[in-house]
């Protein structure tokens, strides 16, 4: 028996394509447990004191809980454009804290507030500006699915309206040193706004496991069909 050419270049294209997708999504559920088990220890790890020294966007401390001391800056804080909660629009409040004693501050998620009736009506975003200590949890800002030109270019009045957070970009505006990541506002703490904070919604280690397996099926299921048809079949 011969093989069809048509058949067996089918075969042979398709079927590293198949073991390939199965073996990344293998990988895939090993990072995602891998992904899992260090939230869990950042979760239950003692509270970080946030000081100047940390890496200003260090991976490491994402969802890692951590107290900080320092000022508000109240006269100069930034509105997050297009945030959605239960359906209504509005915005995320980020307020600069500044560090007692260092040129460097970290932007404080107070929460969510809803948009006024009209464009420019603002909401009523006023801190008191002594020092305090701010308790929270550092993660990422909020992103977009698709970013049009100039979204990260603040607004000339305070408080500035954003569209997409750039930590330099916003610096340069205040005029000191900002980190590259925000806190979210501790959920019992004062001076804040509505409050939901979610961990990131990945897919779980068993979900890439399954969609391996249905990987490596069609891939039997590919090879049992080469079997089958793949060949010339002798004449009587």
């Amino acid at each position: 028996m011969k093989y069809q050419r048509a058949p067996l270049i089918a075969y042979l294209c398709l079927l590293p394509i198949l073991l390939a997708l199965a073996v990344w999504q293998l990988n895939r559920a090993e990072e995602k447990r891998t992904l899992l088990q260090l939230q869990a220890q950042r979760q239950t790890a003692r509270i970080l004191t946030l000081t100047a020294d940390i890496p200003a966007s260090s991976e490491t401390l994402l969802y890692k809980d951590i107290q900080a001391v320092g000022r508000y800056d109240n006269s100069h804080q930034f509105l997050l454009d297009n945030q959605v909660s239960k359906g209504k629009v509005g915005y995320f409040v980020l307020t600069p804290f500044r560090l007692t004693n260092e040129n460097k501050a970290v932007l404080v998620n107070r929460g969510w507030l809803p948009m006024g009736k009209h464009r420019l009506d603002f909401p009523d975003i006023r801190v008191d500006g002594k020092e305090t200590t701010v308790v929270g949890r550092i993660n990422r800002f909020p992103m977009v699915g698709l970013q049009l030109a100039g979204a990260e270019i603040p607004s000339d009045n305070w408080p500035a309206l954003v569209q997409v957070v750039d930590t330099k970009i916003l610096a340069k505006q205040l005029g000191y040193p900002l980190f590259n990541f925000q806190v979210e506002l501790d959920e019992r703490s004062a001076n804040g706004f509505t409050r939901e904070w979610q961990m990131p919604q990945t897919m779980t280690p068993e979900k890439h496991l399954a969609y391996a397996v249905q990987w490596f099926l069609l891939a039997i299921t590919l090879t049992v069909l080469f079997i089958k048809y793949g060949f010339n079949k002798p004449h009587d």
